[in-house]
């Protein structure tokens, strides 16, 4: 860093850096044309795909529009795979020395890691539009107020599953293997925390490992402010929205230091 970097305040320093990683990952993502035909080919495979054939089948009876709960799924479903998956970017970075770089500067590694998982949302954000034209295909619809207001939340569902990504590559120095441990923990809850199968009868290890899961707090929460006032309230959300907002800020919290310290731990010992 140059000397005038040195003598900002050190708010405005850490704000820049987070920025800077940002920007540096956003020039990423649209340098890779793999990524952004992923991030709008995903939401096809599990909404036209997936989803439409448990539409069809088995949809009755549930007191409550399957499509759209499938949508709002999805929705949070792409801005917490999307957003842990990227994280595991960090892993390539330590490989080419950049987070080593980084490390050795007079900056917070909160900073670098916050920077990292804010550049892994705007992925994610693409994905939740493919996602959103998707159901629009399938005749999915939501009010404009409702996008708002999952819009509004995007940024707890990212930083959820970032933190957790975290722990991760913290651990793991493979980016192949980094890869499938972030898939290893992330598919698992696509399907029980009910983005596409509703766990309201779940018992047994199945309700354990979906209390277990982050995902499924901040699936609940989402439904909770997109369904408040309807009939389809009680026939949708598990928990009360301010405990499920309790739940992922305190996990959220938790992931991010466990992991800052296993990332801050594993370069410090290269």
């Amino acid at each position: 860093m140059n000397e005038m970097t040195l003598k900002k305040p050190r708010f405005l320093r850490e704000i820049n850096v987070i920025i800077t990683i940002l920007s540096r990952d956003i020039t990423l993502f649209f340098k890779s044309p793999g990524m952004l035909i992923m991030s709008l080919a995903m939401p096809l495979v599990m909404m036209g795909m997936l989803g439409g054939s448990l539409s069809q089948n088995m949809a009755g009876g549930l007191g409550f529009d399957y499509n759209q709960y499938l949508l709002i799924g999805m929705l949070v479903n792409m801005l917490f795979m999307t957003s842990a998956t990227g994280i595991t970017s960090l892993v390539e970075d330590h490989v080419t020395d950049f987070t080593q770089e980084m490390m050795i500067s007079p900056i917070s590694r909160y900073s670098i890691i916050i920077g990292k998982i804010l550049g892994s949302s705007f992925a994610a954000i693409v994905g939740m539009f493919g996602t959103i034209i998707v159901g629009l295909f399938m005749g999915i619809y939501l009010t404009l107020g409702q996008y708002l207001l999952i819009f509004l939340l995007a940024p707890f569902m990212c930083l959820s599953a970032g933190s957790l990504a975290v722990i991760v590559i913290g651990l793991i120095k493979s980016n192949k293997t980094a890869n499938t441990a972030v898939m290893l923990i992330t598919m698992p809850q696509m399907f029980l925390s009910g983005a596409i199968i509703p766990i309201t009868h779940s018992s047994g290890v199945l309700f354990v490992l979906s209390r277990m899961m982050p995902m499924t707090y901040c699936l609940d929460l989402t439904r909770a402010v997109v369904y408040a006032g309807t009939p389809e309230y009680a026939n949708v959300v598990l928990f009360n929205p301010f405990i499920s907002l309790i739940i992922i800020a305190t996990l959220t919290i938790v992931f991010l230091v466990i992991g800052t310290f296993f990332f801050a731990r594993s370069e410090k010992n290269r």
